[in-house]
């Protein structure tokens, strides 16, 4: 079974994301970093965290390819962004995937993605 497969394909992945914004916009570091209007954001997400997790590369289907750094180059991101970045989806990954050990691979997965992004 592949990781898409075991989150519950993009209907996993979109219960993840519902529960990791929430967390996101109450966080006083990067919640000010987030438009009010979150919807789109979450859609963007729910495609590309499919995609990263191995499904069909939605993201790129509809975005052209992720380049997400350069994508987030216009926002300032710390240490202490990704850290928080990391922390909202830990918390959205507890409430939503109860095999402790995937939780941890996945949280090992985005880590370095999170911090790739830091450019401050």
């Amino acid at each position: 079974m592949t990781l898409i497969e075991t989150l519950g394909g993009v209907e996993g992945v979109r219960r993840i994301v519902e529960s990791f914004y929430p967390k996101v916009l109450k966080d006083p570091l990067i919640g000010p970093l987030f438009p009010e209007d979150i919807d789109p954001v979450m859609d963007k997400q729910t495609l590309f965290l499919t995609q990263f997790f191995g499904g069909e590369p939605l993201y790129t289907e509809q975005y052209g390819h992720p380049r997400m750094r350069a994508r987030h180059m216009h926002v300032e991101i710390t240490n202490d962004h990704a850290a928080a970045w990391l922390r909202c989806m830990d918390q959205a990954l507890a409430e939503n995937v109860p095999d402790e050990a995937l939780r941890e691979m996945i949280m090992e997965r985005l880590s370095g993605s999170a911090y790739f992004f830091v450019n401050a």
